[in-house]
């Protein structure tokens, strides 16, 4: 199955703010589970605009998902960019 995640944030009559992925549902074996488990595996790579991280409101682990989602962006993506577009791949999917 393919949905979308969708984490946001809303303020009541303001705004929103909303970071959507298409992932696929995958068995993601967990040892010492009594049943079988299941995880995602992220389909669409585009970098998340970084003027919208607040890095000072993330934990050590946050910060580490987002700096390897921004490295898989880079190498899947990237390979087929060059000049000015791989530069600004790169900038965007540089470590926060």
């Amino acid at each position: 199955m393919i949905l979308s995640n969708e984490p946001g944030y809303y303020k009541t009559g303001e705004y929103g703010i909303r970071i959507e992925n298409l992932v696929l549902v995958v068995e993601h074996p967990v040892e010492g589970a009594e049943k079988e488990t299941l995880g995602f595996e992220t389909l669409t790579f585009a970098p998340i605009e970084r003027r919208l991280i607040k890095k000072e409101m993330l934990s050590a682990k946050e910060v580490e998902w987002v700096n390897t989602y921004h490295a898989q962006v880079l190498e899947k993506i990237g390979a087929r960019l060059t000049g000015d577009d791989l530069g600004w791949l790169e900038k965007a999917c540089a470590p926060i």
